[in-house]
C-alpha cells in the first residue's frame, strides 16, 4: 500500500523537491549582524546639500509636446548630472558643476565646507543659444578643451547641440556652439584618447531622434517614441570629435561615417572609455536603453579613427542576456575596476532590478585575462553579477561606480537609483507597456499614463555595497546611516580636501542634490596620483602601483566615463593598513603622436602631482 502511494506521488514529491531546489538557489544568501556592523563600522560620511542661485521659478516636471503630456512623467525622468573637478585652479577637485533641474540652471559651485573661494553662479549661454522653453541641460562634463590650463566645461542637453563654456581669467566663461543649428537629445559624454595623439578626444551619446521636438509644447509635430523595449534602433546619433589642433575657443572636428548603424542609433545613456587591453588606447562601451550595449575595440592611429565591434562568448550555463554585446537590458551606467585582483578592468552596469517588477539585471563584466581574443572579435569578459551579489540588488539603477572608500584596496559599488516618486504605483501599467507588440511602442498614443504624482521606484535609496568576508558584496546604506530615500542620476567621485580619503556628490532628479563628506575612521594609507600633461590632466595614461606583498594595482586617468556623473581625473589607490614610510614602485605609461612612454617611480603613501612631458 506505500508502495502504491509513493506511485502514484512520486512526480508530485519530484516536483515538490526541484521547487524547494530551486528556491533555495535563488534565495540571496544573508549576511550575519555581527558582519555587517563590522563591516559599516569602516565608514562615515557627512552630507549637506549643494548650494543654489536664484533663478527662474522652480517646477516638479517638464512641459514636453503635447504627443507626449501624458508621459511627462516618463520624458521628466533625466537631466540630474554633477561632476567633482578643479575649476578655479587651487590644485584640489573642491569644484562643483551640476545641473538643478527644478530650475535648468547649471551650477558652479565650491563643494560645501571647501571655503568661501567665490560665490556660486549659474553659467549663462544667453538666449541666442537657450530657450527654457524648448532646451533642458542633462549634464557637465569638465575638461580643457583649448588646453591653456584652465579647466572648461562642455554642457550637454536635450533640444539643442552641446556648448563649450571656455574659461577665462578669473572663473569667467565664454559660450561656444559646437554644432550650430541642429536638435541633439544627448544624455552622455566622456573625453578620451582614442586616436593617440596625446590630445584628449569628444565622444557624445544621443537619446531621442536628433531634431525632435520632445521638450516644445508648441510643436505641432508627433514625437516617436522607442521601436522596441530590447532592440531599438532609432534614436539619435553618436557624435566622435577628434582634437584638431587649431586655434580656437573649441578644438575639435566631428568624424562622421565611424561608427555602423546598428552602432551609432542605440538609445545612449552612459558612455565609457577605458583600455582593455593594455595598448594605450580606449575601447568605447555604450550603456544604451532598450537595446544591447556596445563594446568596441580600438584599433585608431593617430588622425584616423576604427573599431570593431567586441562580444562575448556564450557557453551552454550562460543565458544570451548574461553575453556580452546580446544583453536585451537597460544599460543605464557603465563603470570600470579591478574587481578580481588580476590588473585588468572589469565593468560595471547598472540596470533596473527592482523586484516584483522590471527585475532585470546588473552586469558585472570580470576579465578572463585574455586580451588577445579581441583581435578576434570576442570580449574576454564573463559577467558574475549574481554570484558577486550585485545583480539583484539597487532597484532603479542609473549612474554606478566602482570606489574604494576606505583605503581597504577592495572597491566599494555605489549606485543612484529612483525613478518617479509619487503615490499611485504604475508599475502594472508599465509591465504590459514593456510586454506590448514592438510595432505599437513608438507611438506614444499606446502608452500608459505617466505623469507628476505617479510612482515608480520612487521611494527606494542609494545602495552602497560592501564586499564581505565571503566575497559577495551586501548593501549596508542603511547601517552606514545612507538610506534616505532619493530620485539620483548621476555620481561625482574626488578627494575634494586632499585627506586621502574619497568623497562624492549625488545629483538628485527634482529634489535638492548631495554633497557627502568622508570622514571614516580607521582608514588604510593611500596613494594619490595626479598625472598632467603640459598643466591638463592626462587623460588615458595608465599607473601601475606595486604593493610590498607582490599585489600589483592598475588605474587609468578618466575624462568622463558614466551616465551623469564626472569623476576627478586624479588617481587613487588604497593600499591597507601599510607603515606611511612604505616605498611603492610606480609605473607609469602615457601615449602621444611619437607613441608609448614610460615612467619609473619610487613614492611613498600620500599625493603626488606628475607631470609628463609630451616626447619630442
Amino acid at each position: 500500500m506505500f508502495d502504491s502511494f509513493l506511485r502514484r506521488n512520486l512526480k508530485r514529491a519530484a516536483a515538490c523537491g526541484l521547487i524547494f531546489a530551486f528556491y533555495l538557489a535563488a534565495r540571496l544568501p544573508i549576511l550575519s549582524t555581527t558582519e555587517r556592523s563590522r563591516l559599516a563600522s569602516e565608514f562615515r560620511f557627512v552630507q549637506s546639500t549643494l548650494p543654489v542661485v536664484p533663478g527662474p521659478e522652480i517646477r516638479a516636471t517638464r512641459p514636453v509636446n503635447p504627443s507626449l503630456r501624458h508621459i511627462a512623467g516618463w520624458i521628466s525622468s533625466v537631466g540630474a548630472g554633477v561632476a567633482l573637478s578643479d575649476i578655479d585652479g587651487d590644485g584640489l577637485p573642491n569644484d562643483l558643476c551640476y545641473v538643478d533641474v527644478r530650475t535648468d540652471q547649471v551650477i558652479v559651485a565650491p563643494v560645501p565646507g571647501t571655503g568661501n573661494r567665490y560665490q556660486p553662479f549659474a553659467l549663462d549661454p544667453g538666449p541666442r543659444l537657450f530657450n527654457r522653453a524648448t532646451m533642458a541641460p542633462m549634464g557637465c562634463l569638465p575638461g580643457d578643451m583649448n588646453e591653456d590650463g584652465r579647466m572648461d566645461l562642455l554642457v550637454y542637453y536635450w533640444g539643442r547641440t552641446p556648448i563649450a563654456f571656455i574659461q577665462n581669467a578669473n572663473l569667467t566663461f565664454t559660450p561656444t556652439e559646437i554644432v550650430p543649428d541642429e536638435r541633439w537629445f544627448t544624455n552622455a559624454a566622456t573625453f578620451a584618447d582614442l586616436d593617440g595623439d596625446g590630445h584628449p578626444d569628444l565622444i557624445i551619446g544621443n537619446y531621442f531622434p536628433d531634431g525632435a521636438h520632445v521638450l516644445d509644447t508648441a510643436s505641432a509635430e508627433r514625437e516617436s517614441m522607442q521601436h522596441s523595449m530590447s532592440r531599438a534602433l532609432n534614436s539619435g546619433e553618436k557624435h566622435i570629435f577628434l582634437w584638431s589642433g587649431e586655434n580656437g575657443s573649441f578644438c575639435f572636428k566631428e568624424v562622421k561615417g565611424v561608427l555602423p548603424d546598428a552602432i551609432n542609433h542605440g538609445w545612449t545613456l552612459a558612455v565609457g572609455a577605458q583600455d582593455l587591453d593594455g595598448d594605450l588606447l580606449p575601447e568605447l562601451y555604450f550603456a544604451n536603453d532598450f537595446g544591447p550595449d556596445r563594446l568596441l575595440h580600438n584599433l585608431s592611429t593617430p588622425g584616423h579613427l576604427k573599431f570593431e565591434l567586441l562580444e562575448g562568448a556564450k557557453d551552454f550555463s550562460t543565458p544570451s542576456s548574461k553575453v556580452l554585446g546580446h544583453d536585451s537590458f537597460k544599460g543605464m551606467g557603465v563603470d570600470f575596476g579591478d574587481i578580481n585582483g588580476d590588473g585588468r578592468p572589469d565593468i560595471f552596469i547598472s540596470n533596473i532590478s527592482a523586484p516584483y517588477a522590471l527585475e532585470e539585471s546588473n552586469l558585472l563584466f570580470v576579465s578572463t585575462g585574455s586580451p588577445a581574443l579581441m583581435k578576434k572579435g570576442v570580449a574576454p569578459y564573463i559577467d558574475r553579477s549574481e554570484p558577486l551579489g550585485l545583480s539583484r540588488a539597487g532597484g532603479w539603477a542609473w549612474d554606478c561606480r566602482l570606489v574604494d572608500l576606505n583605503n581597504d584596496g577592495t572597491p566599494e559599488a555605489l549606485q543612484a537609483v529612483g525613478f518617479l516618486k509619487g503615490a499611485i504605483n504604475r508599475w502594472p501599467e508599465l509591465h504590459e507597456v514593456a510586454m506590448g507588440n514592438d510595432e505599437l511602442l513608438s507611438n506614444p498614443d499606446n502608452w500608459h499614463d505617466f505623469k507628476l504624482g505617479d510612482e515608480l521606484s520612487g521611494h527606494d535609496h542609494n545602495p552602497f555595497f560592501v564586499r564581505a568576508s565571503d566575497g559577495r558584496y551586501y548593501d549596508l546604506a542603511r547601517e552606514i546611516g545612507l538610506a534616505q530615500p532619493h530620485i539620483s542620476r548621476g555620481i561625482a567621485i574626488a578627494d575634494v580636501d586632499g585627506d586621502g580619503r574619497l568623497d562624492y556628490a549625488i545629483a538628485n532628479q527634482w529634489e535638492p542634490s548631495i554633497f557627502l563628506h568622508n570622514e571614516s575612521p580607521n582608514v588604510g594609507r593611500f596613494l594619490g596620483l595626479r598625472l598632467r600633461i603640459r598643466n591638463r590632466a592626462a587623460i588615458g595614461a595608465w599607473a601601475q602601483v606595486q604593493l610590498p606583498n607582490g599585489r600589483s594595482m592598475n588605474a587609468q586617468v578618466d575624462g568622463g566615463t558614466g551616465h551623469s556623473g564626472k569623476r576627478s581625473p586624479d588617481l587613487h589607490f588604497g593600499l591597507g593598513q601599510i607603515p606611511p614610510d612604505t616605498p611603492l614602485k610606480v609605473n607609469i605609461r602615457w601615449r602621444d603622436i611619437a607613441g608609448i612612454h614610460e615612467k619609473h617611480l619610487a613614492l611613498q603613501p600620500g599625493w603626488h602631482t606628475e607631470n609628463l612631458e609630451d616626447a619630442p
